[in-house]
């Protein structure tokens, strides 16, 4: 519902725009000419018509959504131009409709260059200045008019315009070019400045830890022990496609690397030839800070011929996945991933599955691993099967099973408790970076699991059959998979009203910004892109509380590096069924969460939406403890 209403919004404010400059265009004509206006031109009720139908559109989502969605809207956006629309209504004269004129375009320019929630306040007192300063020359230039002269007849308003319009996209910028992702490479820790969001504890004499110190065990024989070579290869996709690939041993997906918990396990990187750099990310593993594999934070790039080792001791079993974190956005989609699985005791057929958006000629191609066709296995009927779905592209996908009835065994790697039966057919909405364990046993029937990508035709469809000839069925959407409710709570129930150490509220926005040294529509935090966006400051121990919106128009899953976060409400509704952790929150249009967690692994942490192009363009945040800085600098994604 909220993302028809948030784009029905925004064409409306960019008309608004248009009959804005058409209204004060007209009132200074009718101004020159007779010094006043008493009639109400058709343009002025073309506005009101176009800000009832915004208001309205505001109260549907309030209605439907919640006040965090519309409050910039109600308490800024839409108030600067009702106002003095009102009293152009009311009362018509050439400032009315001047200031109603300034008003829509004050309304455009904040839903298209939204505030984060900090710097509301500062937006209305300058809002309110614009609004001033267009009276007040609205007025002089009345009184100037009706002496006549050249100076009169100037566009002064549109240059107030235009002058607001450059200071602010200056501000912009000085922002986006002031600031650093250098973590501490000289005296100062991470985040200790402007940029630093949150308050309680400081640092304040503690000794500083650089981020090198924060490593896995250095001594000790490995209990499991692999090496992972990157190197340019092909990868033929079932139907006969070649893929002109990033590899892993000459593999993609990579190896599997399958461990136990509580084992060293120590992973050596081989660079052989990707110019870009490689580094390895255990997306899910909460390894200690200088394991995590982010290039510019807790290394340096791995350039060809070098090599990085990774040691770690796994806490928590499951499904996790091991990709590139450097030039993420094409390393990954081009092949560098793999599944990474701590065993956590699932009897039968096991078989990891990658939802995965291969790079094409003319568009991608969505594939299971490289299966891009209908692919057919064995498994005798009544043996258990485990698949562990697993989204390694950039956006979120919907998968259909169909065939048998099937339970939802664990989420990002975390089992859910007492999982009930859902019945075939139920579809399954996996978050990019995602992980979904689905078991089900084996019928005298096919069993099939098919990749719904609306956007992009594909054939993939896996066939489970007791003689492995059966083809993949045809399936339907049906109904979603809901993990709010799902499952029996058996841990202790979220309290939400408890007392936390800190809390942050981040509004996840659609809006024009400075990203990349080039100004354009992007993907932001509070309003802010990379490196912009503040550093949420931490101290070890500290209960941490997040609310986290989204008021844009697409899906951001995101992911908070080494912890495991807890869900406590969508929507302003509990989480009713088993304890809901994850680790990759896929926030999608209109949804606003509450979650929590606990500041347990010291280190300097990238949070970031999981679909790359975001986090390219700027969509990535970091979590620092406030002892620790690092070394590294450079680009973190």
């Amino acid at each position: 519902m909220a993302e028809p209403l948030f784009l029905t919004d925004l064409v409306l404010a960019f008309l608004l725009a248009i009959t804005g400059g058409l209204l004060g265009r007209r009132a200074g004509r009718r101004q020159a000419q007779r010094g006043e206006i008493r009639r109400r031109p058709l343009v002025l009720y073309v506005t009101a018509a176009i800000v009832a139908a915004r208001l309205a559109v505001a109260v549907l989502l309030l209605a439907t959504s919640g006040w965090p969605l519309v409050a910039h809207r109600l308490l800024l956006g839409l108030p600067v131009v009702v106002l003095p629309l009102v009293r152009a209504l009311v009362r018509p004269s050439a400032v009315a409709a001047h200031t109603t004129a300034m008003g829509a375009w004050l309304s455009f320019y904040l839903l298209y260059v939204p505030p984060g929630p900090q710097d509301l306040p500062v937006a209305a007192g300058a809002s309110a200045l614009v609004l001033a300063t267009t009276i007040g020359t609205s007025l002089l230039l009345g009184d100037r008019r009706s002496r006549g002269g050249r100076l009169a007849r100037l566009p002064w308003l549109s240059g107030i315009a235009a002058a607001v319009t450059a200071m602010a996209l200056g501000s912009l910028f000085l922002v986006s070019e002031s600031a650093t992702t250098d973590w501490g490479g000289g005296p100062e820790r991470a985040g200790h400045s402007v940029h630093a969001m949150g308050h309680g504890h400081d640092a304040g004499d503690a000794p500083m830890r650089s981020v090198d110190e924060l490593t896995g065990p250095r001594d000790g024989i490995p209990d499991a022990r692999y090496t992972l070579t990157a190197a340019h290869g092909t990868v033929r996709l079932s139907s006969g496609r070649k893929i002109d690939a990033l590899t892993f041993n000459g593999t993609s997906p990579g190896p599997e690397l399958r461990v136990e918990k509580g084992q060293l396990v120590e992973v050596t990187l081989v660079n052989k030839d990707v110019t870009e750099g490689v580094t390895l990310h255990w997306h899910g593993v909460d390894v200690p800070n200088a394991e995590d594999g982010v290039p510019g934070v807790t290394q340096n790039p791995v350039r060809p011929g070098e090599r990085h080792v990774y040691r770690f001791v796994p806490d928590r079993a499951g499904t996790y996945w091991y990709h590139t974190h450097r030039d993420s956005e094409r390393s990954v989609e081009r092949g560098l991933f793999g599944a990474l699985i701590v065993e956590d005791g699932q009897q039968g057929v096991q078989q990891n599955v990658f939802t995965h958006l291969w790079p094409g000629a003319d568009d991608q191609i969505g594939a299971f691993g490289t299966a891009d066709s209908a692919e057919r296995r064995a498994v005798q009927a009544g043996r258990p099967v485990v698949l562990r779905l697993i989204n390694s592209s950039k956006e979120p996908h919907r998968i259909l099973l169909g065939g048998a009835p099937f339970r939802v065994t664990a989420h990002d790697g975390n089992p859910i408790d007492e999982p009930g039966e859902l019945k075939p057919g139920t579809d399954l909405f996996l978050a990019a970076g995602g992980r979904y364990d689905v078991a089900f046993t084996m019928p005298d029937d096919v069993v099939t699991l098919r990749l719904d990508t609306s956007e992009i035709p594909n054939e993939a469809g896996l066939a489970f059959s007791p003689d492995g000839r059966a083809e993949p069925a045809a399936l339907k959407r049906g109904d979603l998979f809901d993990r709010l409710s799902y499952g029996e709570r058996t841990g202790p129930k979220p309290e939400g009203g408890q007392a936390y150490d800190r809390d942050f509220d981040l509004v996840l926005d659609n809006g024009f910004g400075f990203s990349g040294g080039s100004f354009t529509f992007t993907d932001t935090i509070n309003g802010r892109l990379s490196p912009a966006v503040p550093t949420l400051m931490v101290h070890e121990g500290d209960r941490v509380r997040m609310r986290i919106t989204a008021r844009g128009i697409i899906d951001h899953p995101m992911h908070l590096h080494g912890h495991r976060i807890r869900v406590i409400s969508r929507n302003g509704g509990a989480v009713t069924g088993s304890t809901w952790w994850t680790d990759t929150l896929n926030v999608a249009p209109g949804e606003s969460y509450e979650i929590d967690f606990t500041a347990d692994n010291p280190g300097v942490w990238m949070d970031h939406c999981h679909n790359f192009e975001h986090a390219e363009s700027g969509m990535i945040m970091h979590l620092a403890y406030d002892d620790v800085t690092t070394p590294y600098h450079g680009p973190a994604h």
